[in-house]
């Protein structure tokens, strides 16, 4: 299981963390506004959306070794629902990321495998509550949220006119490149 998360979480926090320079770099003036953005009125803002990725790759870390959120955790959630009335800066998204990567990063070789097996609870905010095997919830719960972050983030930047596509959002596959493919 860390041979999967780790890589996974790792990869897309750096691409969400490029994506918001690229934002940056494309319309300098509109940080706010895009941190606000949203693809639905219904739907949290980019600012959320960032929030609540680097959360689950976290929270995955700290379920599937057997740990408690710590607070300071908790509390990145909570920002992720409380950005309706002040999206952040720019600045704090990526401090964010950056406490994202770092978790993972200081984890040993094969620090999740043994989480596999865990029973694990999760209890979310609107009520609803859930009960599974670590290796479940790593595949189930885990991935697709994060997923589902990550990719909202981009589909956001995208709407609001960054010029970013599919390969932006897969950077990492240019280590697989083949010779004599077409170019990148």
């Amino acid at each position: 299981m860390t041979d999967l998360l780790v890589p996974t979480y790792r990869q897309m926090l750096r691409t969400l963390a490029g994506l918001l320079d690229r934002a940056l770099e494309q319309r300098p003036d509109a940080a706010e506004e895009l941190l606000a953005a949203r693809l639905a009125p219904d739907m949290l803002p980019l600012a959320s959306q960032i929030r609540f990725a680097a959360f689950q790759a976290q929270e995955a870390v700290y379920r599937l070794t057997g740990q408690a959120l710590p607070g300071w955790l908790v509390q990145v959630a909570a920002e992720g629902w409380d950005v309706r009335d002040r999206p952040g800066t720019v600045a704090e998204a990526r401090a964010r990321l950056e406490q994202a990567l770092a978790r993972p990063d200081a984890l040993e070789p094969a620090a999740l495998d043994g989480g596999a097996a865990l029973a694990i609870a999760l209890d979310l905010p609107d009520g609803l509550a859930f009960e599974l095997a670590g290796e479940a919830c790593a595949r189930d719960w885990a991935l697709p949220q994060f997923y589902f972050h990550a990719v909202s983030a981009c589909a956001i930047l995208r709407t609001r006119g960054i010029a970013i596509g599919k390969a932006d959002h897969v950077p990492h596959m240019l280590a697989y490149r083949r010779a004599g493919g077409a170019q990148a």
